[in-house]
């Protein structure tokens, strides 16, 4: 076969393969976004209220935040190497420091991303002798995470945890350890895991909890450090990951938990020193927001309030809420007060042609489809910031059920 063949075989394999994306209606176009404020978007020349951000805090466009940044910035610009070499500057040690203080934890570390620590974390710990249990529904960083380790990588569903002890009981003496990993707020409909449930499984065969707090953090607990908080299971989660994207509103990922995971992580998680640390700008900023999150519980009071009303208005006008955490009555798993909230729809094309209804109303409300969630689960998806006005989420739930009776 010829240079040009190959090439030319190579561009038809992808042609090809957008061609049934686009068939599957699952093709995702670029955009470009910009955004005014926390719930703002422009798109196109155009302006739209946005329901597609994890800004939950409004803390991305908080003028404190963007000032210790600009400051930071006009100082430096990039960190200019690994953290293991010479990237890890006095204001992301500070960070560090600080994220370890407030989640109760000997130390934390920083990666460059929510899905470098989550990735890069697991790969690092889960060793060939061992197994873990992932959530069906975690994240793709998560499930990244676990398959690309050494240990035996096996799914369970939070619906039937009557089926993991089953398998843990089974399994477990093959293994040297075995984790239990799983998001602590499921992304795709703002249902919690039962962290309690978990843990007292992990308990009882001896493995160790690994959760993702990264929908969490700034959200839930009496503090804002998020399920394992809110569920008293702290002292139980030797592994705990979060974010600096969301809540906090700037960038990067981070592990936490004793001296010897940040240690052994430091020392052996690739995504995480094989890669540019973050800038000092962006660790001042996330310390900054830190900081407002501690001293300013009433944003989460306030989150928390605006996510109850959205749920009522959906369901007064006869829009149910996707609850998958469990039985719909146990609040616990389906909190009102979560700020994701997820409105089946099943078809893929269908998912999509309401969200761009919508989009002619002038709301952002993406349709998540496969392979984000399962097949027939396609849905819309709105994330419910602090900023959102009662005007804004009586316009937004009234425009789902004028589009979606229009589309039955």
């Amino acid at each position: 076969m010829g240079l040009k063949m190959a090439a030319d075989r190579f561009q038809q394999r992808l042609a090809q393969a957008l061609q049934t994306l686009k068939l599957e209606h699952r093709y995702r176009h670029r955009q470009e976004t910009e955004r005014s404020g926390s719930v703002i978007c422009r798109q196109q020349g155009r302006d739209y209220l946005s329901f597609a951000t994890n800004d939950y805090l409004g803390l991305t466009h908080d003028p404190r935040v963007c000032q210790v940044f600009s400051e930071a910035a006009a100082e430096q610009a990039g960190s200019g190497a690994s953290a293991l070499i010479a990237g890890r500057s006095p204001a992301l040690a500070q960070l560090e420091r600080a994220l370890a203080a407030w989640d109760g934890a000997e130390s934390a570390l920083l990666f460059p991303s929510g899905f470098a620590a989550n990735a890069g974390t697991i790969m690092a710990i889960a060793g060939p002798r061992d197994a873990i249990f992932c959530d069906r529904d975690n994240h793709a960083s998560l499930i990244d995470g676990c398959r690309g380790s050494a240990a035996k990588f096996l799914v369970y569903d939070r619906q039937r945890l009557d089926r993991l002890q089953v398998a843990m009981a089974r399994r477990r003496h093959e293994f040297d350890l075995v984790f239990i990993v799983t998001d602590s707020v499921f992304s795709m409909d703002g249902t919690l895991a039962d962290l309690n449930a978990l843990c007292d499984m992990a308990d009882q065969f001896e493995a160790q909890m690994i959760v993702d707090e990264a929908h969490a953090t700034g959200n839930f607990g009496a503090s804002g450090r998020g399920i394992c908080e809110l569920q008293e299971v702290e002292s139980r989660i030797p592994v705990r990951l979060g974010t600096l994207s969301k809540s906090l509103g700037c960038l990067g990922g981070f592990a936490a938990g004793s001296h010897q995971l940040t240690d052994w992580l430091w020392n052996s998680a690739r995504s995480q020193f094989f890669s540019t640390a973050l800038p000092p700008a962006l660790c001042a900023a996330a310390f900054r927001a830190l900081q407002i999150v501690q001293q300013e519980p009433e944003r989460r009071s306030r989150l928390q309030a605006r996510s109850i009303r959205m749920r009522q208005l959906l369901a007064a006008a006869g829009i149910p809420s996707m609850k998958t955490g469990g039985s719909s009555a146990d609040c616990r798993l389906n909190p009102e007060g979560s700020p994701i909230i997820g409105i089946l729809i099943g078809d893929d094309a269908r998912a999509v042609r309401i969200s761009l209804q919508l989009r002619e109303r002038g709301l952002l409300i993406p349709a998540i489809r496969p392979p984000t969630v399962p097949a027939k689960t396609a849905r819309l998806r709105l994330s419910i910031s602090s900023e959102h006005t009662e005007q804004q989420l009586q316009q937004a739930s009234c425009a789902i059920a004028e589009v979606l009776e229009q589309s039955r």
